[in-house]
C-alpha cells in the first residue's frame, strides 16, 4: 500500500515529464503582447507587413500579434530556421479572420507570404492532406501544425 501511494505520484511526474499528459494543455503556450512577439520575430529575422502599415488588433487591414500564442510565435521561428526560408507575416491576430478555436484571434494562426523557398519547403517536407471545407489544399507537418495554400498566401495553424 505505501509502495502504490509512493510510486503514483512518481509515475505521473514521469508520464508528465515525457508529454503523455494532456499535451494539448501547453500546446498553445501563453498569450504574448504586440511588443514582445515582435521582438521575438525580429531577433529570428523574421518580417512582417500590413495593407494598413500599422499593428492594430481591431483593425482588419492590420498586422497584429497582439494575444497571439507563444507556441504559434516559437512554430514560426522554428519554420524559419528548418527551411532557411525568408518569412514575412501578413497576418496575425487581428478582427477580420474565420472564427472557431483555432483562429487567428484566438493566436493559433498566422498567414505568411508566398516565395518559392517556402513553397518548395512545404510542398517536400510536409504530407499533402487532401482539400480543406473550402476547397483549398493542406499540408501537414510532423507536429500536427497544418499549412494551407490559400492562393495568395500559406495560412498556418499552430495546435
Amino acid at each position: 500500500m505505501v509502495m502504490r501511494k509512493l510510486l503514483a505520484p512518481a509515475l505521473l511526474a514521469a508520464v508528465a515529464t515525457v508529454g503523455l499528459v494532456a499535451p494539448a494543455a501547453h500546446a498553445s503556450g501563453t498569450k504574448m503582447t504586440q511588443a514582445a512577439a515582435a521582438a521575438k520575430f525580429k531577433a529570428a529575422g523574421i518580417t512582417w507587413s500590413s495593407s494598413g502599415n500599422c499593428t492594430t488588433r481591431s483593425n482588419s487591414t492590420c498586422t497584429s500579434f497582439d494575444q497571439i500564442n507563444s507556441g504559434t510565435v516559437d512554430a514560426i521561428i522554428t519554420l524559419k530556421g528548418a527551411s532557411g526560408c525568408a518569412i514575412n507575416i501578413t497576418g496575425g491576430t487581428e478582427v477580420g479572420h474565420a472564427s472557431g478555436t483555432y483562429s487567428h484571434y484566438n493566436g493559433y494562426k498566422v498567414d505568411i507570404a508566398h516565395n518559392s523557398c517556402i513553397d518548395g519547403y512545404v510542398h517536400n517536407d510536409f504530407t499533402y492532406i487532401g482539400l480543406r471545407g473550402d476547397g483549398y489544399p493542406q499540408w501537414e507537418a510532423a507536429s500536427g501544425n497544418l499549412y494551407c495554400d490559400e492562393g495568395n498566401h500559406w495560412d498556418i495553424t499552430v495546435y
